[in-house]
């Protein structure tokens, strides 16, 4: 049995209303927590990190992030939602190779880690080939992170002769192939689950279709809905009629959902992720988490296409708080006439949606999201002595307010120390920089050369 012991440090649980304790240590056997207490003692120990100074908090969930579009980064900052669907899926996407997936995967993955981040929702939706499905998950494995690999449906134009991509259901033959071979363990690291085009995305036939897959093999699913346009208005109620919709079932974005369809996804159980910086930048509405937080309904929050912007989920987590804070205040400010006071949403609630809720949301919640023992040893550690938040009145407005990724210290996965002293213990990022940085450069140039949407980017 490896044991390790952390000693010393602000023990932020994010257990229910756990307040901050001082001087607490965490004992790790394996990779679980073993123990959590002031003083501990543990025999021979494998290893002691001494915390003193640190805010010992869970990992991060990222709860949804397009991971194969890390070798584009920057490209797609100043598009709108015509250039990322005529660009990005009819465009670019085509000209991506297994291996460029499996190296997007991997340094992506890598980069979540070194933000803080010990598990990630990947919201795989460019596989046209089983190889590309597999270079994903190999990427994934390679960087050593906690994931639920979605697999999702590649959306090119049709050729000739070829029905649209909103016609056509999940391959049921690929789906099994993961689910009872390298996906088959829901203990892994790396887990399956399904993202699936949905109502707003796909015919009635092929939602209910999907759905019905992900029931039988027992798997989250996901979906996107971003517009009022639905290319099956009634499949929420259809899917709801026939016991597809639960818990399993996670939508994303939501902006423009009827209040209907938002009280019939609600009512059986499914959960929301808001990705909030893309939504604003490609005119999705105002955010679903205002009418979330109407109706008492918790949410968890994603950086959503690393082709835009940097997905720092401690930056996701502000801006989304922010965000939220001022379409709600002026909410109640033209109800009332009066600026609110108290501020209607608290920085303790932001950091569950950045930790606990991403965990609820994909069914891992007896596993991550808090620190408490028995659970996976999924921890970070945020240096509170460091110049932007050195004399930090409270924890969590410490955390939420002024933290960023160079803050992050250490980051355990599962008992394994990935980062440790500010470094990422492996020695081949610059290896792996370079074949991203080449493997992107090849891909828009060949899609500038050879794609009917190349003006769109």
């Amino acid at each position: 049995m490896s044991k390790t012991m952390i000693k010393n440090g602000i023990l932020l649980t994010l257990q229910g209303d756990d307040a901050p304790r001082v001087g607490q240590d965490i004992l790790i056997e394996d990779s679980r927590i073993a123990a959590i207490g002031p003083n501990l003692e543990a025999g021979d120990v494998n290893q002691t990190i001494d915390a003193y100074g640190m805010y010992i908090m869970p990992g991060l969930v990222n709860a949804h992030i397009h991971t194969w579009q890390t070798g584009l980064r920057g490209l797609a900052t100043d598009w709108t939602g015509t250039n990322y669907f005529r660009a990005m899926h009819a465009g670019l996407a085509n000209f991506f190779t297994p291996d460029d997936i499996r190296i997007a995967n991997q340094l992506g993955a890598i980069n979540q880690i070194n933000n803080g981040v010990t598990t990630m929702v990947d919201w795989h939706h460019n596989n046209p080939t089983p190889d590309h499905s597999d270079a994903a998950i190999d990427g994934l494995e390679a960087a050593g992170i906690r994931a639920v690999f979605l697999h999702g449906s590649a959306k090119p134009d049709p050729k000739p002769g070829q029905k649209h991509f909103s016609e056509v259901p999940m391959s049921r033959s690929e789906v099994e192939r993961l689910r009872k071979g390298r996906l088959s363990n829901d203990s892994a690291l790396v887990t399956m689950g399904l993202a699936i085009l949905g109502p707003q995305m796909s015919v009635e036939e092929v939602t209910l279709q999907d759905l019905r897959l992900a029931k039988d093999h027992d798997l989250i699913v996901s979906l996107h809905h971003s517009m009022a346009k639905m290319a099956a208005p009634n499949a929420y109620v259809k899917a709801a009629q026939a016991g597809l919709i639960d818990r399993r079932l996670n939508v994303v974005h939501g902006n423009e959902l009827t209040d209907a369809d938002l009280d019939v996804l609600a009512d059986h159980g499914a959960t929301f992720t808001v990705t909030a910086e893309i939504e604003m930048q490609i005119c999705y509405g105002d955010l679903l988490s205002g009418r979330l937080l109407e109706r008492g309904i918790p949410f968890s929050i994603g950086t959503d296409i690393e082709s835009a912007y940097a997905p720092d989920m401690l930056a996701c987590t502000r801006f989304t708080l922010q965000a939220e804070r001022h379409l709600t205040s002026m909410r109640l400010k033209a109800a009332s006439g009066e600026r609110p006071h108290p501020i209607p949403i608290k920085v303790r609630e932001a950091l569950h949606w950045a930790t606990a809720e991403g965990a609820r949301a994909m069914g891992l919640e007896p596993q991550i999201g808090s620190l408490e023992v028995g659970k996976q040893a999924d921890i970070i550690m945020i240096r509170a002595n460091d110049l932007n938040l050195s004399g930090a009145f409270d924890p969590y407005n410490a955390i939420v307010g002024f933290a960023h990724p160079g803050n992050v210290d250490t980051v355990i996965i599962g008992g394994q120390i990935r980062k440790q002293g500010g470094q990422m213990k492996r020695d081949d990022i610059a290896q792996l920089q370079a074949d991203l940085s080449a493997s992107g450069a090849r891909i828009f140039r060949d899609f500038k050369e050879k794609a009917a949407t190349s003006e769109f980017a």
